[in-house]
């Protein structure tokens, strides 16, 4: 009974590890009765040719309305290029320093990899994106942000503070031909934190809008919970339903004791994860030669499950990329309309300053009325303290162009019709 409770094999105990993500843009049901999973033969669809044809609709349908509203500049997500629609899954990795997530990658690649760096201190200070590559090496993040061939260019906003503390490792490994991992600095507490020169949360926040799995670590014998930890886990919002959390070393305490910090462990997760389903936890061992345990077929098989989700994700990876594309469609229709809303609220001559400091401190209150008069849903609107932010750095709201609305409903009619009919011709190619 304790090592069933312990596996999360109750109803209540875990998330699904494969989610059903919807296809429909704005709501829009693709097809009634069939699941998003079940549109396409995957073993008969020519993915080549899909992300061809839907990164040719991104840049006639959505990248004007991105461009003509500064989305970049209020959402921090640069323009999409050819490098996102065809990069591989990323698997990003999480945790406070020495949890064990770099042991955690070579565990997965069966060998050290490039510029590695294990010990009981913090020795990642830095994003490491671990990707396939013909021969071991490392790449400078400058250089790597400049590939037009690695989905990282967007990198480039948060500024040489941030590319110094980022790395590319390239090496020949199986798993690396299907998916990438992305080792990131361990998670600090109090003024440490403080001595970073980047906006870490946002950096964060960049790499998850753009992993296909985030892979939380804690370690058996410390789970306490940072300041900056549990920031980061609030970074992570969005994507509750593709975090998955590691309770690493497990066979370094014995099963009673181990009861206890799972439980310890749900608690606390409880606390910080603010979803109504409880994030699954996987057990672990991955910091070495797993010890000798009572515990040791439970923890191979929990090993089995997460490395099995893992290199499941090539195979779902159009349909993920369709739903990331209808999430940014549906935040990016939200940000035309609330510019919109708020460029007819400015005057055109006299009284501009006054009318700007009044959006400025009545944000709240314009997001519902725009809600409203344009029939949005508030929960795709922004953070009102970062719209504020960035909105702050706009000199003159009318400067923005008037809302061409058409394009706005040629972007909807992109996501109910031409990508489900994208999807059969592609499955008949």
């Amino acid at each position: 009974m304790l090592l069933l409770l312990i596996a999360g094999g109750g109803p209540k105990t875990a998330v699904a590890s494969s989610e059903r993500p919807s296809m429909a843009g704005f709501g829009v049901p693709v097809r009634t009765g069939t699941a998003p999973e079940d549109a396409f033969d995957p073993k008969k669809f020519d993915q080549a040719y899909f992300l061809q044809e839907l990164k040719k609709m991104y840049k006639r349908k959505m990248l004007p309305l991105e461009l003509g509203s500064k989305y970049s500049h209020f959402s921090q997500s640069p323009p999409l290029g050819p490098a996102d629609f065809e990069a591989k899954p990323m698997v990003l990795l999480i945790g406070q320093y020495s949890v064990g997530k770099t042991s955690f990658i070579r565990s997965l690649l069966g060998r050290d990899f490039p510029g590695q760096r294990i010990g009981p201190e913090p020795t990642t200070d830095r994003f490491v994106a671990v990707m396939h590559g013909d021969q071991d090496r490392t790449i400078p993040g400058n250089a790597l942000a400049m590939r037009a061939d690695r989905p990282f260019c967007g990198l480039q906003g948060f500024g040489n503070s941030f590319l110094e503390k980022l790395q590319g490792a390239e090496l020949d490994a199986p798993i690396l031909r299907n998916i990438t991992l992305v080792d990131t600095p361990g998670v600090l507490s109090g003024e440490k934190q403080r001595q970073r020169d980047y906006d870490f949360q946002a950096v964060v926040r960049w790499f998850a809008d753009r992993s296909d799995l985030i892979v939380l670590m804690f370690d058996a014998h410390k789970l306490d919970i940072s300041d900056e930890l549990r920031a980061t886990i609030d970074a992570l919002r969005p994507h509750y339903a593709k975090l998955r959390v590691v309770l690493n070393k497990a066979d370094a305490i014995s099963p009673q004791q181990l009861l206890r910090v799972y439980g310890a462990l749900m608690w606390q997760l409880g606390r910080v994860v603010a979803s109504p389903e409880v994030v699954r936890v996987h057990l672990g061992s991955f910091s070495g030669p797993a010890r000798p345990s009572m515990l040791q077929d439970l923890l191979l098989t929990e090993r089995a499950d997460l490395v099995a989700e893992m290199v499941s994700l090539p195979k779902h990876a159009v349909i993920r990329k369709i739903n990331d594309l209808s999430k940014r469609g549906r935040f990016l229709k939200v940000h035309c309309y609330l510019i919109h809303y708020l460029r007819k609220q400015m005057p055109y001559v006299f009284g501009k300053d006054e009318k700007r400091t009044h959006i400025l401190n009545n944000l709240h209150h314009l997001f519902q009325a725009c809600a409203h008069r344009y029939g949005l849903s508030l929960g795709d609107f922004p953070d009102v303290l970062d719209f504020r932010a960035a909105l702050a750095q706009i000199q003159d709201i009318r400067a923005f162009p008037k809302l061409d609305k058409t394009i706005v409903a040629d972007m909807d009619k992109m996501f109910a019709v031409d990508i489900p009919r994208l999807l059969d011709k592609a499955s008949l190619h």
